[in-house]
């Protein structure tokens, strides 16, 4: 005989150890190696306890694709609240005209503004990935690189910064439509204005990569690329201790075309869960708390350097 269910309540509100606990016990193992390993990988950080409660919530149920007061799906009222507000936060929080949160990574942040202003063939001249940029910034083995016609600069080997002349000495030959700066391994300031000044030379646009240091921008110990550039695509996941997600920020006049090339350019439906997480974390990047963790990141990584 088959088995009897009981489908008025089956598996619904079943605990994770009732449901699978081969998973709980992996998830429990790795729980207690952050707790006891010292962890040195840039692109890792530690969720505060509230990120990942939203992150498992009800929002997961959600789908809504589209934009607040704009979606293909009924019952988003409280969704586009959530959407509303995790985009209100982005932009206090940098100063930044407009902000996409829909973005599931930050490649997928990049491949949004690519699709938003490039099309295939267009020029683009970022940072070489052996000198500290990344992969999707126009390597080879990334779609990025067989779609569009990339050029990199790279750093002076006397002192491992970034060679402004280099930079504008490309520009000027490849006339790309848009220059890129920053990476997953430069551990120096980066000139924004100075990089802005090339772009306005030869007529491109500037976007900047900061997914790395955004938690480090979001505090104010360092400067912030927003006054200077088009577009900023970053993470939330690494030093803004979020969720894993990207976000877009962009002057008003590109917003549309952003958006446009999030949804329904290259995504779906958004995570809600995780929109409400990235929400979560910027709050929380615009306290007290958060500024002084990443003064002190700051002060302990150069007394790291100078010894």
């Amino acid at each position: 005989m088959a088995e009897v269910v009981d489908l008025k309540t089956g598996l619904l509100e079943a605990s994770l150890a009732e449901v699978d606990p081969e998973i709980e016990r992996l998830i429990v193992g790795d729980r207690g190696r952050q707790s006891d390993t010292i962890d040195l990988i840039a692109s890792e950080s530690t969720a505060p306890a509230a990120v990942l409660e939203t992150l498992g919530s009800v929002l997961s149920n959600k789908t809504g694709e589209g934009y607040p007061g704009h979606r293909y799906h009924r019952g988003t009222a409280w969704v586009d609240g959530i959407e509303t507000l995790a985009i209100d936060r982005a932009r206090a929080l940098f100063g930044a005209e407009h902000a996409n949160v829909q973005p599931h990574a930050g490649v997928n942040a990049n491949l949004g503004v690519y699709q938003a202003v490039l099309k295939p063939g267009d020029r683009v001249l970022a940072m070489r990935l052996a000198h500290g940029g990344h992969l999707s910034h126009g390597d080879p083995v990334s779609i990025t690189g067989r779609v569009y016609d990339f050029a990199h600069y790279g750093v002076r080997p006397t002192d491992e910064q970034i060679d402004l002349d280099e930079v504008r000495d490309l520009a000027l030959s490849h006339r790309p439509r848009l220059i890129i700066a920053g990476g997953s391994s430069y551990p120096r300031l980066i000139d924004y204005g100075a990089l802005a000044e090339i772009a306005r030379e030869v007529d491109a646009l500037l976007l900047v990569d900061m997914a790395h240091i955004a938690g480090i921008v979001a505090a104010g110990v360092i400067p912030s690329p927003v006054p200077h550039a088009d577009f900023v695509t970053f993470t939330t996941y690494k030093t803004l201790f979020g969720p894993h997600g990207g976000v877009i920020l962009c002057r008003a006049a590109h917003a549309r075309k952003v958006d446009r090339a999030i949804f329904p350019g290259t995504q779906g439906a958004p995570d809600f869960g995780r929109i409400a997480a990235k929400a979560g974390a910027f709050r929380i990047a615009s306290g007290a708390w958060f500024r002084g963790v990443h003064q002190l990141i700051v002060d302990d990584a150069r007394a790291l350097a100078e010894a």
